[in-house]
């Protein structure tokens, strides 16, 4: 045994070694009498006639085929098997207690079998590692995302406390801030909310038949006061279809897409919302002339918490979960996604659902 080993690993192996010479042994015995009974028919005997000859073609058989193993246990080096498996061993029991960087190094390419074996094994622990990545992310952006707006109504707050000689418009002015503030807190909650209720085990969509051009229709219209107030002219195209979705889910969807593209589209500027049924699928397309989206952004777009522009006021910008929940409920429809954008031009969303 190698010096340095743990106890648990000296027992592994000695499992290990017991279980491999007993396999050895009871499958060189399969093989010799196998050997014995081919041999025995080939000359045209019978072997129970002859069992004494039997037994010992049969043992002289198997003593050859122990000397071969043995042979090769010796000069094939398979004591590097078992230091392969004590290293993977080891690996796995430091990613199990969260060291994610933990690899397998490239050596052990060197046997076809374990080749496998080590990519799956680096292979999972980098999932792990991206996964934690995000989660600390994530983490990050939810604490900045509260301490942020929290910061603004404890300040405003204790200004309206401590200062006796502010005008009555001051004061309106640091209330009204509070308040948006505090709706923009509250947003932030029902978002966050939203989206554990969509990546719950526990979710259940509930599709039922309507007419989804005339969702499309009344949600256009219901957000023409944002529309009109930037002069954005909006023009649709929409075939009739019927389609079996959970109606809630997607009124949230095309909300969260026609607003985005409000948001993000100067006065002026043109809106077109398009649907499409080809056979059994259907497509919506929500295009504007707003101010586009980079190509490396967009590989990023519907990630939590992702805002393309950070330069943008902070009055016009949201908690950068809308089109994660967007894309959710989408998938959960087992549709599909996708953003096409060209920066100063205009950005085209296209949902394509099954019907």
């Amino acid at each position: 045994m190698k010096k340095g080993l743990s106890r648990r690993d000296r027992i592994f192996r000695g499992f290990v070694l017991f279980i491999v010479i007993f396999a050895i042994i009871i499958g060189c015995g399969a093989l010799a009498g196998l050997f014995t009974r081919i041999i025995f028919f080939t000359t045209g005997h019978d072997p129970a006639e002859e069992s004494i000859y039997g037994h010992s073609l049969t043992w002289l058989i198997l003593i050859a085929l122990l000397l071969l193993v043995r042979y090769y246990l010796k000069y094939g080096n398979i004591t590097k098997y078992f230091d392969s498996f004590n290293t993977v061993i080891h690996v796995l029991d430091k990613i199990a207690k969260g060291d994610y960087k933990a690899r397998l190094k490239e050596p052990f390419n060197e046997h076809e079998s374990f080749g496998e074996l080590v990519k799956s094994v680096n292979n999972m622990a980098a999932d792990l590692e991206q996964m934690e990545s995000m989660r600390q992310e994530f983490i990050s952006n939810v604490s900045h995302e509260i301490q942020s707006p929290l910061a603004s109504i404890r300040g405003f707050a204790q200004v309206l406390q401590s200062n006796d000689l502010l005008s009555t418009e001051e004061k309106k002015l640091y209330l009204g801030i509070i308040e948006s503030e505090s709706a923009r807190l509250s947003k932030l909650s029902d978002s966050l909310l939203q989206l554990a209720v969509l990546e719950s085990e526990n979710m259940n969509l509930q599709p039922r038949p309507y007419r989804l051009d005339k969702q499309l229709r009344d949600l256009i219209l219901a957000c023409e006061p944002q529309w009109r107030g930037k002069k954005i002219g909006v023009e649709a195209f929409l075939d009739e279809v019927i389609c079996t979705l959970d109606e809630d889910r997607m009124s949230q969807v095309w909300i969260n897409l026609i607003h985005n593209s409000v948001k993000f589209t100067p006065e002026g500027g043109r809106i077109r919302v398009e649907l499409r049924q080809h056979g059994e699928t259907i497509e919506v397309q929500i295009a504007d002339t707003g101010i586009g989206v980079s190509e490396e952004e967009q590989k990023r777009i519907f990630e939590r918490f992702h805002k393309a522009d950070k330069s943008r006021d902070r009055s016009n910008q949201g908690s950068g979960l809308g089109l994660s929940i967007t894309k959710k409920i989408v998938d959960l429809h087992g549709g599909d996604i996708h953003v096409r954008s060209t920066p100063g031009t205009g950005t085209t969303f296209t949902v394509t659902l099954p019907n």
